[in-house]
């Protein structure tokens, strides 16, 4: 029985996808749940599945190609896959004094030759993968895309080599998002400073019996910045808004997108109702989110929505930078490098641990008032955080 192979069921925010990466060729033995091929989109690669023991039998969709919501991608042979066996090329002593006439195996398919003529390949550049040494549709595409990225690795006029990649789908879909932001909204930056010392001699007071009391969870910053961002935009509801053509839209709850960099691009998966998670909710959310980000896992719905975002460049040592909006929200908050700087406190010179804080957002939705303020009100809750325990 052969059984179709479909790609999955899009979400409306997802057109269609690109074929990235076929983990089986034509006539390779698979098993139930074993992965066939990775699908990516404009936010996450989703991987697809066989749905039963069996042998790919055919390749529909090869890389590169542009697929929609559950159109056919290839075709698996259900079968028990024990009952595959590899071929015997085991010969007796009479067999190897036999002359042997050697038939090739590598003949292409029909189409297969069609597309070798017609970009001028022989069967000795082409790798067959189809039973027996066959030649498919499928090689003759990957041969083709070798060569065409082998001809971009060039030497240039003075000698120097050069290497031409072509952008991945989910950098390209950033590019885009980020360009449009700049473009589209009226985005201003406004800056602040905060004393780490109070966060940083709670996390070190008690990181040890806050990792046993909460199976492993580690104590680090961003829950606490996540926590004051929540209080703050409690209080200043407009910075917690979206625009919607020409409506203003404000959410009652806070969704907190955590920028996540991953080896395919910026990613910002999404912590949801945030506004009732405790310090360790939030450390184990983001924690996950960076797991799943390094093995390209995250999900669509993971990535989708959020009402305000947190990027923290201080992880790669940035000590102060403007981060660009995600719309349609209508702020971000940038956190930077922990760095000792010489300080004035009641008018005596101190050396502390100091962070540059930056909140981008669109002026216009938040007036520069309440953009300040609510700056001003994230700093106060960090420099003195029993205000996060007490609620003031």
């Amino acid at each position: 029985m052969t059984i179709e192979i479909k790609a999955p069921t899009l979400p409306e925010s997802v057109p269609d996808g690109t074929i990235a990466t076929w983990h089986k060729s034509v006539g390779d033995p698979v098993s139930r749940d074993e992965l066939l091929v990775d699908i990516e989109t404009d936010k996450v690669v989703i991987e697809v599945v066989s749905p039963t023991d069996g042998v790919l039998n055919e390749i529909l969709k090869v890389t590169g190609d542009t697929i929609v919501s559950n159109q056919a991608i290839a075709t698996v042979a259900a079968q028990d896959i024990s009952s595959v066996e590899p071929e015997d090329h085991s010969k007796t002593v009479d067999e190897e004094e036999k002359p042997q006439v050697e038939i090739s195996n590598s003949a292409p398919s029909p189409s297969a030759k069609k597309l070798m003529a017609e970009n001028n390949l022989t069967s000795d550049v082409v790798d067959g993968t189809g039973k027996s040494g066959r030649i498919t549709k499928e090689d003759v595409l990957g041969a083709i895309y070798k060569t065409e990225l082998s001809s971009d690795t060039q030497a240039s006029s003075s000698g120097r080599i050069e290497e031409r990649v072509p952008m991945s789908r989910l950098r390209s879909r950033v590019a885009e998002r980020l360009l449009h932001a700049t473009q589209s909204t009226a985005m201003l930056t406004t800056f602040n400073e905060i004393n780490m010392s109070p966060v940083m001699e709670i996390r070190n007071r008690y990181k040890s019996e806050f990792e046993k009391a909460h199976d492993g969870v580690r104590l680090g910053f961003m829950s606490f910045f996540v926590r004051a961002a929540i209080e703050a935009l409690k209080r200043f509801p407009a910075v917690n808004a979206s625009l919607d053509e020409q409506d203003i839209v404000y959410h009652g709850y806070q969704d907190i997108g955590i920028a996540v960099s991953s080896p395919r691009g910026l990613v910002v998966p999404v912590i949801r109702d945030a506004d009732h998670l405790g310090l360790a909710s939030i450390e184990q959310k983001i924690s996950e989110f960076g797991e799943k980000a390094r093995d390209g896992k995250l999900s669509i719905d993971e990535m989708t929505g959020g009402t305000f975002s947190i990027s923290n460049g201080g992880v790669f040592g940035s000590l102060l930078s403007t981060p660009i909006l995600n719309p349609p929200q209508t702020a971000i908050l940038g956190m930077h490098k922990i760095q000792d700087r010489v300080m004035a406190v009641d008018g005596e010179v101190k050396i502390l641990p100091m962070m540059y804080l930056a909140l981008s957002y669109d002026h216009r939705m938040i007036d520069g008032k309440e953009a300040v303020m609510f700056l001003v009100a994230i700093k106060e809750l960090l420099e003195d955080p029993i205000r996060l325990v007490l609620e003031l």
